[in-house]
């Protein structure tokens, strides 16, 4: 269209469906002359009249132009919602794990789930995915080709393949992979606007507010869970007491015997809670297949209110939570008084702790990993 009419048409990958968009235009520059609904570009206006060129540009800055735009838009958001809803209401699913060889039927979610809970691999919420089985089929290929999820490198086995993805925390999808984005709902939400533009805007159009009062400003409860179980609470007073009663369990004791400080707390909750979510003994390092399995070890081995040497917890991978916004992290305070740690802080020396590591430690979150591929991908 370009070298033979002279046409040009603006951000055509922002068309959602481009042979009806031809179809309509075509119909239309029989009717009227297309210099009705094109912008014209003359090229080499100051050269030689011979080597100038007329080029027509069709855009939505014509509303005609617009409008079909958007109705295509609408059409297909129509019909991926659609298919959607199909996929979410489905109860014939049959799969194999690609990572092992339990099968699921029923839904899709609980393959996906298995997926990020025993392999920590995650390619979103299953409510934002479409097209799964698609796009399952997808990622496979690339496993059965030796070929890195993420990367996209190609290995000449299966295990050097295993241990890539695993050495370089490489268990899980390629953001910047835009042949994913037909896969998740929100690239279809907006006209023009991909997955990554609709998490980066902010505020800044949002007209601004003037009135300073705020009076009706109401605080959403914090809901904490419990390390050991299901159970939630929205006070921290109340998710002690159950850790304690139910599972005699006591943070405070551990802080007072062991004098702990702020971040050496928070590091001991990310610990427990990071050895509890791998089904392993944060005592004895015991491995279980089933966390309900563990807790009963902890409690027939009188493991719940030991720990191993501090050494083997007090590391900086612990300074980040294995669930993002742990509201148990919220209640912890110092040992002493902030005056006190004041003082204290011209007598004795600081030792920095090896941080060299920490930008790759954060990807090891389990949630943190879970939001982050959630767009794209997940």
């Amino acid at each position: 269209m370009v070298m033979d009419h002279k046409l040009v048409i603006a951000d055509v990958k922002l068309i959602a469906d481009f042979p009806r968009y031809m179809l309509y235009w075509k119909k239309r520059f029989t009717e009227q002359p297309i210099t009705d609904f094109c912008s014209v570009i003359k090229t080499n206006s100051q050269g030689p009249e011979e080597q100038q060129e007329l080029y027509f540009l069709l855009c939505d800055v014509l509303p005609e132009d617009r409008i079909l735009r958007e109705q295509l838009q609408q059409r297909r958001l129509e019909k991926v919602l659609e298919q959607q809803q199909k996929e979410r209401d489905d109860t014939t699913f049959h799969r194999t794990c690609m990572f092992c060889s339990e099968e699921f039927t029923g839904n899709r979610s609980s393959l996906l789930n298995h997926m990020a809970k025993e392999h920590s691999f995650s390619i979103g919420l299953p409510d934002n995915i479409v097209y799964c089985t698609e796009f399952l089929d997808t990622l496979e290929r690339k496993l059965e080709n030796m070929q890195c999820l993420y990367c996209e490198k190609t290995f000449r086995d299966k295990t050097t393949l295993k241990d890539h993805m695993r050495k370089k925390q490489h268990r899980r999808i390629n953001a910047r992979n835009y042949d994913y984005d037909r896969f998740y709902v929100i690239n279809y939400l907006e006209l023009g606007k991909t997955w990554e533009e609709v998490q980066s805007e902010d505020d800044r159009e949002l007209i601004e507010d003037e009135d300073d009062d705020w009076s009706d400003w109401q605080a959403h409860p914090v809901c904490a869970v419990c390390l050991f179980c299901e159970q939630q609470a929205e006070t921290m007073e109340k998710i002690y007491t159950h850790m304690e009663e139910t599972h005699e369990f006591d943070l405070h004791k551990f802080k007072t015997d062991l004098n702990l400080r702020f971040y050496q707390q928070v590091k001991l909750v990310n610990y427990i809670r990071r050895e509890l979510h791998q089904c392993r003994c944060y005592c004895c390092q015991e491995k279980f297949e089933s966390k309900e399995e563990l807790v009963q070890h902890l409690v027939n081995k009188g493991h719940v209110m030991q720990l191993p040497e501090v050494s083997h917890w007090d590391q900086p991978q612990y300074y980040f939570p294995t669930y993002e916004n742990d509201a148990l992290l919220t209640a912890l305070s110092d040992s002493e008084s902030e005056s006190e740690a004041l003082n204290r802080t011209s007598e004795v020396p600081v030792i920095a702790e090896d941080i060299s590591n920490l930008k790759v430690l954060k990807q090891t979150s389990v949630l943190g990993k879970l939001l982050k591929d959630r767009g794209g991908s997940s």
